[in-house]
């Protein structure tokens, strides 16, 4: 059997997400974030040396990063489902979005939050405009595509949409980016929650409510 190890409040829950939206049996052990720091306990690190989430063991088989074990799900057990077949014409933006959620939009809000934590209060330096600027750039092109998109590989629901919905759900909690004029995100946002499997797996990962929606008090790790 598959098992996740969650850690409260982070990216692990994409992975509870895919399982419940495939209907694959796991375990779930979950960890707790320092309620000081919200860093990860040590004891993630005898799963895997960098001890963060998610973490998928599968036999003696231990896979770290988001991306890595949903690509590594799909192929074992999706059985198609999920995701788009390479003969589609929609399969490039299958991919991109797949990919672009870590690689390029994560990194801009991760450099956007930690750059506005170390600044000085009401500092209004070049490299903070640089950064929210960027930032930006990266906004308009999702709001853009999903003007034309219902989801982020076309008119169906993917693995895609499970990797792009953290950087405006959960990590709210650390940097909300705003979305007050951004309604083409917004009503994704809006068709995911009114999934089944969304909603079971967001209580199975610790939420009391659609991270989406909550607008509750912001976590910090300094």
């Amino acid at each position: 059997m598959l098992t996740v190890h969650h850690l409260n409040f982070s990216q692990s829950e994409r992975i509870i997400w895919l399982l419940e939206e495939l209907e694959l049996p796991y375990e779930l052990r979950v960890y707790q974030r320092d309620p000081v720091t919200q860093f990860a306990p040590d004891e993630l690190r005898s799963i895997h040396p960098l001890g963060s989430a998610p973490v998928l063991c599968d036999g003696e088989i231990v896979l770290a990063e988001s991306g890595a074990i949903i690509e590594y799900v799909l192929a074992r057990y999706g059985d198609g489902r999920l995701t788009v077949p390479v003969t589609s014409p929609q399969y490039p933006d299958y991919l991109y979005w797949l990919h672009y959620a870590n690689s390029s939009l994560m990194t801009q809000i991760t450099m956007n939050w930690i750059a506005g934590m170390a600044a000085e209060p009401g500092s209004n330096s070049g490299l903070l405009s640089a950064l929210k600027e960027r930032l930006e750039r990266h906004l308009f092109l999702v709001e853009d595509h999903l003007s034309r998109a219902t989801y982020f590989a076309g008119t169906e629901f993917t693995a895609a949409d499970i990797i792009m919905h953290f950087p405006f759900g959960t990590m709210k909690g650390f940097y909300n980016v705003g979305l007050d004029n951004r309604p083409n995100i917004k009503a994704w946002l809006a068709r995911i929650s009114d999934r089944p499997h969304y909603q079971r797996a967001m209580k199975v990962a610790g939420h009391e409510q659609d991270p989406a929606l909550d607008l509750g008090e912001t976590r910090s790790v300094f």
